[in-house]
């Protein structure tokens, strides 16, 4: 017996078992990173030549003249965070090639070992994205667990734009899915402190600060008097924590002025020179409807001194007739048009509802923002897709917003070989939803479905959207007229335009796609206001 015994104590312990959830959402990023491998050889923008910069001003400066460079047109301008991001990986682009991180003989270097280390660093930067998604997705059932991997890992938008154009978006929403995640978890330091994070990353993402403090406010720190101010002061204490360690070397150093001159160029002007399709959009184009009919009635109009047409955006904002537009005016509207969510946010402080305030704010943020990129559509896009797979009217609203962000990108990809590459891919993210989605809300499943987590009314929604279920996953004609229309868009500026026009009004496809898609993210605008108002 005591042979026996002993025989096995010395047996070794059984393999544990593997997560299969795990394993699954590992097949799903290696079929999206194989993709954006074979588009190494593909298109980049001048954002690459950007982040190469980057790694040389970390690697060849000291940390107090980071922010003061001005080598290379392409200065330094994200938070610290960031830079030392930049710091980390130009230690292995120092080992692959030195040249690569030289301050002066790497300018516009574009070497094979330039190009495959940094399209490899922003794919191996998309496990944050995939450490996110797993988190808010483990819970769920197979079905919408899938359906999320499909519509994040594998979005079209973030291959447009970080694995073609390049820039390292999946890294930063990454950082925000996680913050989201702890929140509907209600582990609100956590988010709190992760959020503070991803500010000293990209401040950009400071759009969502207002839902993050008054959420937190009320759910963490409205707990009594004693019990709550010492919540504040914790919360407090972490948000400036990291703060201090990003920001406090600036300031040891006497930087902390130029640090914040640079995150915040407002120099730049009212749009960027492609206009990102936002209300300023419609601003822009009535004021040349006056300017042209005032003009044909004989009163002469003083040319603006910058053009969007032109594409040239610089100091003056070039309105002929209506009011000049300033920071704080596109300040204003964004927290005018973010109040009714706080107010929502401070009455029914919900975790589950956390992350459909947040993309709200990212899209009253796009809409009303100063000098915004159609880039940042990424920043609601990505978080809505978190809640498209909660009941079905979220479901129809992204499948349409979806397609007409992605379609909003088509400019930042110009040159003729890569015209299929964009095509396809939104065709095939159109198709994959579609399947996905109808797999998901059929007649008889949908309401049949569960919801994750504990509140089970906020998932589903209204007993509306339930009953709407019953004819499974269609959109209405509506929303079908209106993508239909983009492909008209897209047939009168890519091939009529060239036949009829030629070489004149070469701004006109840019704004056809521009006021087209405003039209689109406008009603998402609207659709998500009324669904946070009746939630």
């Amino acid at each position: 017996m005591e042979s026996q015994t002993t025989q096995k104590k010395n047996l070794p312990n059984p393999p544990k078992p593997r997560n299969p959830i795990i394993s699954e959402l590992w097949w799903f990023f290696a079929a999206a990173t194989c993709l954006k491998l074979l588009l190494i050889p593909a298109y980049r923008s001048t954002d690459f030549e950007v982040h190469r910069h980057w790694l040389a001003i970390t690697h060849s400066l000291p940390l107090s003249q980071w922010y003061l460079d001005e080598t290379s047109p392409w200065t330094l301008d994200y938070p610290p965070f960031f830079a030392y991001f930049e710091r980390l990986l130009s230690i292995f682009a120092n080992l692959i090639d030195p040249q690569m991180v030289h301050l002066h003989n790497g300018l516009n270097y574009s070497e094979d070992t330039v190009v495959y280390f940094q399209r490899a660093s922003v794919c191996v930067s998309d496990l944050v994205l995939l450490f996110g998604v797993y988190r808010l997705s483990w819970r769920l059932d197979p079905v919408r667990r899938k359906l999320m991997w499909v519509l994040v890992v594998w979005s079209p938008m973030l291959v447009v734009v970080d694995h073609l154009h390049f820039q390292y978006n999946g890294l930063l929403l990454g950082v925000l899915l996680v913050s989201v995640s702890y929140l509907e978890e209600g582990r609100d330091l956590m988010g709190g402190f992760v959020f503070a994070v991803l500010l000293c990353f990209k401040h950009l993402f400071a759009v969502a600060a207002p839902v993050y403090f008054v959420y937190l406010l009320r759910h963490y720190c409205w707990k009594g008097l004693m019990k709550g101010f010492g919540r504040l002061v914790v919360l407090g204490s972490v948000v400036v924590a990291v703060f201090a360690v990003a920001y406090g070397p600036f300031v040891y150093h006497g930087q902390i002025k130029q640090v914040i001159h640079r995150m915040f160029p407002f120099g730049r002007g009212l749009c960027h020179a492609y206009w990102a399709p936002n209300f300023w959009v419609f601003y822009i184009v009535l004021d040349k409807v006056i300017a042209f009919l005032l003009e044909r009635l004989g009163i002469n109009i003083q040319a603006p001194a910058a053009s969007f047409t032109g594409g040239l955006v610089g100091d003056s904002s070039p309105f002929a007739v209506l009011p000049q537009i300033t920071p704080a005016i596109t300040f204003i509207m964004v927290l005018l048009a973010l109040s009714p969510c706080l107010i929502k946010a401070w009455r029914d402080p919900r975790p589950v509802m956390i992350t459909r305030w947040v993309a709200y704010a990212y899209t009253c943020g796009f809409l009303f923002g100063w000098h915004v990129h159609e880039k940042a559509s990424l920043h609601f896009v990505i978080p809505l897709a978190i809640v498209a797979v909660q009941d079905l009217d979220t479901a129809r609203h992204y499948f349409f917003l979806s397609i007409v962000s992605c379609y909003s990108l088509f400019p930042l990809l110009f040159e003729p070989q890569e015209y299929p590459i964009k095509v396809l891919l939104l065709l095939l993210h159109s198709v994959l939803m579609w399947l996905a989605f109808s797999a998901q809300f059929t007649k008889d499943k949908t309401l049949e479905m569960a919801p994750s987590g504990t509140n089970k009314d906020s998932h589903l929604g209204s007993n509306r959207s339930v009953a709407a279920a019953r004819g499974g996953f269609v959109i209405g004609w509506e929303l079908w007229s209106y993508l239909v229309g983009l492909l008209l868009v897209e047939i009168c500026g890519q091939f009529l335009h060239p036949i009829f026009l030629g070489d004149k009004l070469p701004f006109l496809p840019l704004m056809l796609i521009s006021v087209y898609c405003s039209i689109g993210v406008m009603y998402s605008f609207l659709w998500q206001l009324k669904r946070i108002l009746v939630s």
